[in-house]
C-alpha cells in the first residue's frame, strides 16, 4: 500500500514540475519592443520654388548688310566695340553712285524739257494728247531714277540699326561688296532673355510678372521677371516655352551662357527632414515612420522642396515624433521603445544593435 502511494506521488510531481518549467521558459523568451531613436518635428512655413535650366539669349541679334554694291573705303568700328543706334559702321565708295545720280538728273532735265515743249505745242494745237502723255510718263520715270540714285548714295553709309556690341566684321576696307553682303553683326545684350521649358504639371504655378532669380554659369546672379509664358506645348516634349527678362545694362553677361532659374511660386506648411529617414510602404509609397502611443505610424508624404542638406515634406501632422534611426527594422503598427535622438549613449547602442542585425542577416 505504501509503495502504491509513493508511485502515485512521483507521477503527480512529474506532471506538475514540467508545466512550471515551460511557463518559466515562455516568460523568459518574451520579445522586447524594438528600440528606435526619434525626434520631435514641428511644421513651419516654407517658400516653394520652381527651378529650371535655361540659356541666355540676346534681346536683338542682327546682321548689318550692304543695301547697294561698292568698295569699302572706311570702317570706323572694330570688333567688340559698343555702338549706338545710327552710328556709322562702314562707308562704301561713291564714285559709281555719284555718276549714276548725275546721269539720272540729266535724264530728268531732258524729260522736263520734253514735257515743256509738248505742253506748248499741245496748247497751240500742234501736238497730240498722246505725245503729252508720253512726255509726262518719261518725266515720272526720270524722277524715279533720280530718287533711286539718291537712295543708293545714302546706302553707301551703313549705320548700326540699334545700340549694341559689334560681334563680327566679315568685311574689310578695300573689299568690294555686292548688295546683300554682310558687313557686321550687332548683338544687343540688354536685356537678356532666359529661355526655359516648363512641364505641363508645373505650368499653373508660373505667371507673367513673377520675380525670378537667375544664376549664370559664369558665377553672376541677377534678378529677373517672367516676361512670357507659352500657350502651346511643344509636341515633342509637352513643355511650354517660358522667358525671363534680365537687365544687363553693363553687358557684363554674354549671350549664350547657361543659367539656372529659380521662381518663387508660393508657400506651404511643411516639415524639414533628412532624406535618409524616408521609407517606402508595402505598396511602394514614399513616406515617413513616426511614433504615436508607443507604436509605429506610417504617413505618406509629398516632397515640396529640396535643399542640399534636407527636404521639405507635407502629409505629416503639425506636431509629430519622427523615427530617425531604426525605421528600417520596424513596421507600421509595431510597438517600439522610443528614445530621443539627443541621447548620444542610446544612439550609439542602437546603431551598434543595427549593425549586428545586418551582419547576422536578421
Amino acid at each position: 500500500m505504501l509503495l502504491v502511494i509513493l508511485i502515485v506521488g512521483w507521477m503527480a510531481s512529474g506532471m506538475v514540475m514540467p508545466e512550471k518549467s515551460v511557463s518559466n521558459q515562455a516568460a523568459t523568451t518574451e520579445v522586447a519592443p524594438t528600440s528606435v531613436l526619434v525626434m520631435q518635428s514641428t511644421a513651419s512655413p516654407v517658400t516653394l520654388n520652381y527651378r529650371a535650366e535655361g540659356q541666355a539669349l540676346p534681346d536683338r541679334d542682327t546682321e548689318v548688310i550692304a543695301e547697294t554694291s561698292g568698295t569699302v573705303i572706311d570702317m570706323p568700328v572694330q570688333k567688340g566695340d559698343l555702338v549706338q543706334a545710327g552710328q556709322i559702321v562702314a562707308r562704301l565708295d561713291s564714285v559709281r553712285a555719284d555718276a549714276a545720280l548725275t546721269q539720272a538728273q540729266e535724264q530728268r532735265a531732258n524729260a522736263q524739257r520734253e514735257i515743256d515743249n509738248a505742253t506748248q505745242l499741245f496748247d497751240r494745237g500742234v501736238a497730240t494728247r498722246d505725245r503729252l502723255s508720253d512726255a509726262r510718263a518719261d518725266l515720272a520715270a526720270a524722277e524715279a531714277d533720280v530718287a533711286a540714285a539718291e537712295e543708293a548714295i545714302r546706302n553707301l553709309v551703313i549705320e548700326a540699326p540699334f545700340s549694341g556690341r559689334i560681334e563680327s566684321l566679315p568685311a574689310s576696307v578695300g573689299e568690294y561688296v555686292a548688295t546683300g553682303t554682310t558687313l557686321a553683326r550687332v548683338v544687343d545684350n540688354d536685356p537678356l532673355t532666359i529661355a526655359i521649358q516648363v512641364p505641363q504639371q508645373a505650368l499653373n504655378r508660373i505667371k507673367a510678372g513673377q520675380a525670378a532669380q537667375v544664376n549664370f554659369i559664369t558665377g553672376q546672379t541677377r534678378e529677373g521677371t517672367v516676361a512670357f509664358v507659352g500657350a502651346a506645348a511643344a509636341s515633342e516634349t509637352r513643355t511650354f516655352l517660358t522667358e525671363i527678362e534680365v537687365a544687363n545694362a553693363d553687358r557684363a553677361i554674354p549671350a549664350g551662357v547657361s543659367a539656372q532659374v529659380t521662381i518663387p511660386t508660393g508657400t506651404a506648411t511643411a516639415h524639414r527632414i533628412a532624406p535618409s529617414i524616408v521609407s517606402l510602404d508595402a505598396q511602394g509609397q514614399l513616406g515617413v515612420k513616426t511614433v504615436q502611443d508607443e507604436r509605429v505610424a506610417f504617413f505618406p508624404i509629398e516632397i515640396v522642396k529640396t535643399e542640399l542638406d534636407g527636404i521639405w515634406v507635407t502629409g505629416l501632422p503639425a506636431e509629430v515624433t519622427i523615427i530617425t534611426v531604426g525605421q528600417g527594422f520596424v513596421q507600421d503598427g509595431e510597438q517600439v521603445s522610443a528614445t530621443p535622438a539627443t541621447d548620444e549613449d542610446a544612439q550609439s547602442a542602437l546603431v551598434q544593435d543595427a549593425r549586428e542585425l545586418v551582419e547576422t542577416g536578421q
